[in-house]
């Protein structure tokens, strides 16, 4: 077959087929305009998912007629004044996004520049220009995309339901709308629910504000403020505690200097950092804002700009791992609240299930009608014989697992006033149940020890080292030239974690030493794991997972059981050290540690308030 060039309509397409994927690519293309124009108000709205169409309106600096003729145009921009592509400092550069939308949808500009006597308006109708008319739109711009992929059916098949394209519109405008907290951002669609988030102004406390708009009141009350530098990074947001955990990823949102990213190196960073909170199959929630120069983060590697590469990966990487740790440390015992409304939504629902109705016990003027009028059917002279022990003996639960008398464990006055409050009782010899000043707390003993000697034995490797054992016969282990290459580029810290092995000849290592902590292992089998993780991210976490794995089973197995009976002196002395111990909020696994319970919420469930 000759070679032929293809039709200018036909190369537009198919471009615009790595740009605008679905609905929510042109919108994000498009908000990405307006932010780069200088706009304070951001208007999106959308019908059948973004399919009908699509409309962004700003008040940015708008298009005289001349930019807006060349604006639709392949590869036309405002965005590289100098034509450095190595210091962009706009979110939109490449110059494809409106001849994109425009070859895949009818597509119609009205923009006027401040100041301007009247403005312009442009239509292309399938890739093909229709000519400049004059416009009284007032200022900034509005674009508007309709019947997106009319021109192309075949990717209609590929789009989802309407509902799951406005969601991931909607997810697309919060997105950048949490990135530029003194903007204000308003979404609406025919299908689904809209939000206005009015402008919160510039900085730390407005990104906060903003953040708690986007993400709701529950992630602001069980987040931890970040902050961090290193060599020329910065690192604000707010992450989630290990107990306001998710079964997706879909609540990390991820910025570097203000664009959107989702990228495996953090990805990656969020995972080490957390991975002593959470079990394998939870993810955190955060919001993490990474700045730096701009000539050391390629944002040119994707079509869509949803990737970047830095030209040091693990400075990045580091700064956010060391920063989140730093954060989860610093929040000691705390943990989030939703296991305390869980449980209150239980106590609730089994006091609307024994009173057959919607409220407590108390919040009736007088007993059911069913109920005898007298309460008391010990006393009662017309209950008959043996009537009133029948339902004592329902109640009886047996001894309590722990004297809790005031004679036997007095309340210290100022332990009550700690956070996690003074020991009062053991239930089922597996609770401890603690008074704070304006509540209640009951503490997992098991998992709140469990966590308490794993933190302990993770300090004392970090205090005395590794304990390696030599191995009575070296193990050559053969590697093909990738994987030995990565394992001999983390030979001294692989040597730290107590693994010591050298090159022996070409595609091979030949292993001296491994972690006594491991005992009797698969030397092979180690190294293979550890080198193809270092060949795959760059580092030696694969050895120290092992190890912190292997320390987990160990304090797992070493705390204190369900079951044992403890002392006054001996719960309070768990409680005291709880709320000094990072992570004690959660235990090896991610669970909660404790739930606590405040007065108020007690006393509403009872009617009382």
């Amino acid at each position: 077959m000759r070679v032929r060039r293809l039709d200018p309509i036909l190369v537009d397409r198919i471009a615009a087929g790595e740009v605008i994927e679905r609905p929510a690519s042109a919108v994000k293309e498009l908000v990405e305009n307006a932010l780069d124009a200088g706009a304070l108000r951001i208007d999106v709205a959308i019908e059948a998912g973004g399919r009908r169409l699509i409309r962004v309106i700003d008040d940015g600096c708008g298009m005289s007629a001349e930019d807006l003729e060349l604006a639709v145009e392949r590869h036309a921009t405002s965005k590289i004044p100098d034509g450095d592509l190595t210091a962009i400092a706009t979110l939109g550069f490449r110059g494809e996004a409106l001849p994109s939308i425009a070859a895949v949808a009818d597509l119609t500009i009205d923009a006027r520049v401040l100041g301007a006597e009247v403005g312009a308006q442009i239509r292309v109708e399938a890739g093909e220009k229709r000519g400049l008319k004059a416009s009284n739109w007032p200022r900034g711009a509005r674009v508007e995309a309709r019947d997106l992929f009319a021109a192309t059916p075949a990717r209609l098949k590929f789009l989802k339901s309407e509902r799951a394209e406005t969601a991931a519109v909607a997810d697309v405008v919060k997105r950048l709308a949490m990135a530029n907290p003194a903007v204000r951002f308003s979404f609406a669609a025919d299908i689904g629910a809209g939000f206005d988030y009015p402008a919160c102004g510039a900085g730390e406390e407005g990104r906060a504000r903003r953040v708690a708009q986007a993400l709701g009141a529950d992630f602001a009350a069980n987040s931890i403020a970040l902050r961090a530098e290193r060599e020329g990074f910065s690192l604000e947001g707010l992450a989630g505690l290990p107990t306001f955990h998710r079964a997706n990823a879909l609540m990390q949102y991820v910025y570097v200097n203000g664009r959107p990213v989702r990228d495996r190196l953090f990805s990656g960073a969020i995972r080490a950092a957390y991975l002593d909170f959470l079990s394998h199959d939870r993810h955190p929630a955060l919001a993490l804002f990474l700045e730096c120069d701009p000539r050391v983060v390629d944002v040119n590697v994707h079509p869509a700009k949803a990737e970047v590469r830095f030209s040091d990966p693990g400075r990045a990487r580091g700064l956010v791992v060391g920063a989140l740790k730093e954060a989860l440390a610093a929040a000691l015992h705390r943990s989030a609240d939703t296991p305390t409304r869980a449980a209150l939504d239980v106590l609730a629902a089994r006091a609307r299930a024994a009173t057959g109705s919607g409220g407590a016990f108390s919040s009736f003027g007088a007993p059911p009608r069913s109920w005898p009028l007298d309460w008391n059917l010990r006393s009662s002279p017309s209950a008959p014989a043996g009537f009133a022990e029948a339902p004592q003996a329902r109640f009886d639960v047996g001894p309590p697992s722990a004297d809790s008398r005031p004679a036997v464990a007095p309340l210290p006055a100022a332990a009550v006033e700690t956070p996690l409050g003074a020991a009062r009782a053991q239930l089922h010899e597996t609770y401890i149940v603690a008074q704070t000043r304006d509540g209640l707390v009951i503490v997992d003993q098991h998992a709140a020890h469990e966590r308490l000697v794993y933190e302990k034995l993770k300090a004392q490797r970090e205090a005395e080292g590794v304990a390696r054992q030599l191995l009575l016969v070296p193990r050559v282990v053969e590697l093909d030239a990738t994987r030995l290459d990565a394992l001999l580029s983390a030979e001294a810290e692989l040597a730290a974690l107590g693994l010591s092995f050298e090159p022996f000849g070409p595609g091979a290592a030949l292993v001296r030493e491994t972690p006594a902590a491991l005992g009797d292992i698969d030397v092979g089998r180690l190294i293979e794991d550890v080198a193809d993780l270092l060949a795959e991210e760059g580092d030696s976490r694969g050895l120290t997972r092992r190890l912190d794995a292997l320390l987990a089973r160990v304090a797992c197995h070493h705390s204190v059981r369900a079951g044992r009976r403890l002392t006054a002196e001996e719960m309070n002395a768990l409680l005291r050290e709880m709320e000094r111990t990072p992570g004690a909020g959660q235990c090896n696994h991610g669970r909660p540690t404790y739930v606590e319970l405040k007065l108020g919420d007690i006393e509403k469930l009872f009617g009382r308030s």
